[in-house]
């Protein structure tokens, strides 16, 4: 009998392990949206901004570009658009969020580049639109991502190609998370706009608001994650990897951020070990800081990183 009942707790187990899995880390395939459809973030804060966030979208669809792919280091088909500024200007490689899209949460950014004198190249994460996969993990495969992409820019944008890893929340840990690891020199600078200082740390924060006793609820995240997602959520994290970072990062995060609270840009601020600064948007809620405050937004940017980090017509 009692190997009855243990065979019914293991299953007990494996069965709240995958329901976690479904929750946090699945995702269904996804298609490329119709060119008649524009994908805007859901939520009564943004809809001071959606206008905006709209015309944003069509203005960068109309805009030449070139479509470009990678494979994954475990073989998924990533795709990506590259908007150029001019020939030889820096170029921003820029990442979404959680469960986003590249139009949808980056929505902006394209011109946002343009207007400090720089190229995008604006990419769809793995189990985003028209990248494959379906397993998100919170920065852990994705910053492995961000590498190849850096590789591939090098080799097809040049070996003297200046770069900027760009995020926003899950983006942002995930270009701090690549920050930790050794980059090449043409990666000259860090943007990470309201981004979590782990995986633990937010995936905690959500438990707690469905409700549930997060020291408990966890293990069976992270079970979750490891069996049917084969990756370890606590591999690494962003607030760890920036104390390793040897480049400047510039972080972002608006005050009035209730899914991301602006004091994990703050944790991360004051572990990283690099050059940095740390802009807080008054007023601003999750991935808004552009769309407040653009003004500030740009100058600080120019601010920190510089003339070298934007387009020199005799460069």
């Amino acid at each position: 009998m009692w190997i009855i009942w243990i065979l019914l707790g293991l299953a007990a187990v494996l069965a709240a392990a995958y329901w976690c899995f479904r929750l946090a880390f699945y995702v269904p395939p996804r298609k490329a949206l119709p060119s008649d459809v524009i994908e805007t973030p859901e939520g009564e804060i943004y809809e001071p901004y959606r206008e905006k966030m709209e015309n944003w979208i069509r203005e960068a669809r109309a805009m030449p570009h070139e479509d470009v792919q990678i494979t994954s280091f475990d073989g998924l088909k990533l795709q990506g658009k590259f908007y150029e500024y001019a020939p030889g200007a820096p170029i921003e490689l820029m990442f979404h969020g959680y469960r986003g899209s590249a139009e949808r949460d980056m929505s902006g950014g394209v011109q946002r580049c343009f207007k400090v004198g720089r190229s995008a190249l604006v990419v769809e994460q793995r189990c985003s639109r028209g990248s494959e996969g379906n397993v998100i993990t919170f920065g852990i495969n994705e910053h492995r991502d961000c590498l190849k992409w850096v590789e591939f820019m090098i080799g097809h944008f040049g070996p003297d190609v200046k770069i900027i890893l760009t995020g926003i929340s899950m983006g942002a840990s995930t270009v701090l998370t690549a920050g930790g690891q050794p980059l090449p020199p043409n990666v000259i600078g860090i943007l990470a706009d309201c981004g979590y200082t782990s995986a633990r740390d937010i995936i905690y924060r959500v438990i707690r608001q469905m409700g549930l006793p997060p020291k408990l609820s966890y293990p069976f995240v992270k079970l979750g994650a490891r069996l049917f997602g084969h990756f370890d959520l606590d591999e690494t994290s962003p607030i760890e990897a920036v104390k390793r970072c040897t480049v400047p990062v510039i972080f972002f995060h608006g005050e009035s951020d209730d899914f991301v609270p602006c004091d994990m840009s703050r944790e991360n601020f004051e572990a990283c070990a690099s050059r940095k600064r740390l802009v807080t948007i008054p007023g601003a809620g999750h991935g808004l800081s552009y769309a407040v405050d653009p003004q500030r937004y740009l100058e600080e940017l120019r601010d920190f990183f510089g003339p070298e980090a934007s387009y020199q017509e005799n460069s």
